[in-house]
This record gives structure tokens, sequence and C-alpha cells, in this order.
């Protein structure tokens, strides 16, 4: 994976297929570590996580990792997640960033060499073709590892470079602790 340091580099995080990932890896990631790699690799311009919230709970578990995205040098762009009740009669949320994801990417390809896509949704084929088209290089970050595995094929195919999460965990995720100390 090429990086060069005067590249401007954005991250785009699909909050909802980034967590798929990593919980298939059984990763636990350092966001700021995650942010301080990609400082190392170019010129970080924006680091932007997408997720939906559901409203209507007292607690969500993404509230305190949103919150402190927020605080430490992410965007953060969240909608209210549609609550629909599937047809075993169990309630169920619905929250997709793709567009929202798409538009800001298109918009960043204006100010950015390089767009890093932390997703394995094959619906962003065509986003990472389109990025490509104004000049921009994709990189997208994933994992094959997985059974299945969450990167789509055509996205993978699509992208200038592919980034195994696998290989990348030991730079962004949070260090083993030793229960025994």
């Amino acid at each position: 994976m090429a990086f060069y340091p005067d590249e401007r580099i954005a991250l785009f995080i699909d909050g909802a297929n980034f967590y798929a990932a990593v919980r298939a890896l059984d990763v636990e990631i350092d966001y700021a570590r995650l942010l301080e790699d990609f400082r190392k690799r170019g010129r970080l311009i924006r680091a932007n996580y997408y997720t939906a919230l559901t409203e209507d709970q007292d607690f969500s578990p993404l509230k305190p990792l949103v919150d402190w995205l927020d605080y430490n040098g992410y965007r953060v762009v969240t909608k209210a997640a549609k609550e629909y009740t599937d047809s075993t009669g169990r309630k169920r949320y619905k929250g997709d960033m793709d567009v929202e994801l798409a538009v800001d990417a298109l918009a960043a390809a204006s100010w950015v060499d390089h767009l890093i896509l932390f997703s394995g949704d094959g619906d962003f084929r065509v986003l990472v073709e389109a990025l490509q088209n104004k000049g921009v290089r994709v990189s997208v970050v994933s994992t094959t590892k997985s059974n299945p595995p969450i990167i789509s094929d055509d996205l993978r195919r699509q992208a200038d470079a592919f980034i195994e999460l696998a290989d990348l965990a030991p730079l962004i995720g949070r260090p083993a602790t030793n229960e025994n100390s």
C-alpha cells in the first residue's frame, strides 16, 4: 500500500460495517492510534465517522464512542435509526449512512488526493469508481479473514489498494491486556 508524505488523506469510516469487521476479527480499535497511524502516512485532512443512533433508547452503547470521537479529531456524522418490526415480530432498527458518506466523499474529491474507506460494503463500488474518475486514489480497509469475508469482491477489485484489517490491527488496535498482572 503506497502512501506519499505530501498527499492529502481523508478517512471515511462506515461505522456499522467497520464494527462488523472488527467484531468478526475480535479486535478492539484504539481510535486515537488509528488517527496517529494515518497522520504518519501523509497529511491527514479529515477523519469522518458515519453511524446511525437510536433516539428512543435511554442509553445507546454507541453514544460514548460517538462523543469521544467528536471531541478527539473526528467529524461524526449521525442520523436517527428508524424502528421497524421484522417478519417474526421482533423490533429492529435500520440506519443506513451510505448516501451521507457517498455525498461527502464526492465533495472531498476536490481537496483530497487519497481517500481511505473503512467499509466492505459492495454498494460503495460505484462511489470508488466515481472518485477514481476525479483523480482520487482510493484504498479500502476491511477483511477477507472473517467467515464469510466482510469485504465485497467487487469493492476490493475496484479499489486502488486493499488494506487487510487483520494486518492493520496491530497498529490501530488496543494492546492486549495481561489478565495475570
